[in-house]
């Protein structure tokens, strides 16, 4: 008996000391996050926060990292840049100066971006991004660390107004209604030239980032006649407010989003009124494969999935591949060029890895992923056409 006795006490501490040592043997991989966790980008900000620690957990629980021999347990380290350049550039700044990290996902919005990438692109710090302007990507070119992870208006502008000649051909006049910063800058250009060579005329006004009344500016919107109102890359909590504000004084038009996801909250703020509203869409939950990604989101918050999580998702799987395949934490160049190998690469969410990118900024770095045009309908989103991105 006191034999057996202690061969189970060695053989506890044997366990003990292989636990032991698996433990010491996973390293921590600090990846990094920025986005907008105040503020009317809220929404937004927690998809890149949920979306890149679901796929943080994912990894954890399969036991972690598997590069260079070496295993890694990934841990996210967020921070909040208001949806705003000086926001961006703290961020980043603490990142890689403080934080030492080599890897961040996010941030969304041009401003912010366009703040982050100079840094980053110094540090050869490697970049997820979203953001519309074509200089996010055109500035660094081939020798650029940075990638968008999700479409412009560039990749998806264009098919969707053309969806919409062809399925409303009796619109005629549009409103662009833009914020007063980087990222309204980058929308009028090129989504209003889309607009006038489908045909469409096109007025046009801006906005304080942050304003919570509208009604001024949208009755001078009315006074021009327009019959379709554009809310392109507003904030869901802007946007939600203008699609209210729009009905309550009487506009009958067609109002729709080319850009700026987040019909869900939308739908929340606008209420009744949010019905016929229809939305760019960078997901559909009602799809069957979806259910998957929906579980294991509420099992850990509850509420509203904004469109944007699973595409942060979606991202942070391609980069863990792109490290996995490079084999170090270290060398970014070795990463960045697995990162541009990756294309049939399937993580899951859109299929098949596709980048492009040259034709538009000079560098294939732009991931071009399906997206779809969703409908208010009885008080619900309803997904009325899946569309793919220009793929240039």
């Amino acid at each position: 008996m006191q034999s057996t006795k202690l061969v189970g006490k060695f053989m506890l501490a044997a366990v003990g000391a292989s636990l032991a040592v698996s433990a010491h043997a996973q390293e921590t991989l600090k990846i990094g996050g920025i986005g907008p966790l105040s503020g009317g980008g809220t929404a937004w900000g927690l998809a890149v926060q949920r979306g890149v620690q679901m796929a943080i957990d994912e990894a954890n629980a399969g036991g972690g990292l598997k590069i260079g021999g070496k295993t890694y347990k990934p841990e996210l380290v967020m921070y909040d840049d208001k949806y705003s350049a000086t926001g961006g550039r703290t961020a980043a700044e603490r990142l890689v100066n403080y934080d030492k990290v080599k890897f961040i996902i996010g941030p969304i919005g041009t401003p912010s971006v366009m703040a982050v990438v100079p840094i980053t692109n110094q540090a050869k710090t490697i970049v997820l991004s979203n953001g519309y302007a074509p200089e996010i990507l055109k500035n660094s070119g081939k020798d650029g660390y940075n990638f968008r992870s999700m479409n412009s208006n560039v990749e998806f502008g264009p098919a969707m107004v053309k969806w919409l000649k062809e399925t409303r051909p009796k619109l005629k006049k549009v409103a662009l209604i833009v914020p007063n910063d980087a990222t309204g800058q980058v929308v009028m250009p090129t989504l209003g030239q889309t607009y006038k060579d489908n045909g469409y005329q096109v007025w046009s006004e801006s906005y304080e980032r942050g304003s919570k009344e509208f009604t001024p500016l949208l009755t001078r919107m009315m006074a021009q006649g327009v019959d379709l109102l554009d809310l392109n890359l507003n904030a869901p909590g802007e946007a939600g407010l203008l699609v209210k504000q729009a009905r309550q004084i009487g506009f009958k038009g067609v109002i729709w989003q080319v850009g700026g996801p987040g019909i869900d909250e939308i739908n929340d703020i606008a209420g009744p009124y949010a019905e016929g509203f229809m939305s760019y869409d960078v997901f559909d939950f009602r799809e069957p494969g979806a259910q998957k990604f929906v579980d294991a989101y509420k099992k850990r918050w509850s509420g509203v999935i904004n469109a944007q999580t699973p595409g942060w998702y979606n991202s942070a799987r391609i980069l863990f591949k792109a490290l996995e395949t490079a084999g170090t934490v270290t060398d970014t160049d070795k990463v960045r060029t697995a990162l541009e190998g990756l294309g049939g690469f399937d993580a899951g969410i859109y299929g098949p890895v596709v980048w492009g990118g040259e034709k538009a900024y000079g560098v294939n770095h732009q991931l071009l992923n399906k997206f779809w045009i969703t409908e208010i309908k009885d008080g619900k989103p309803h997904t009325l056409a899946t569309l793919t991105p220009v793929r240039e």
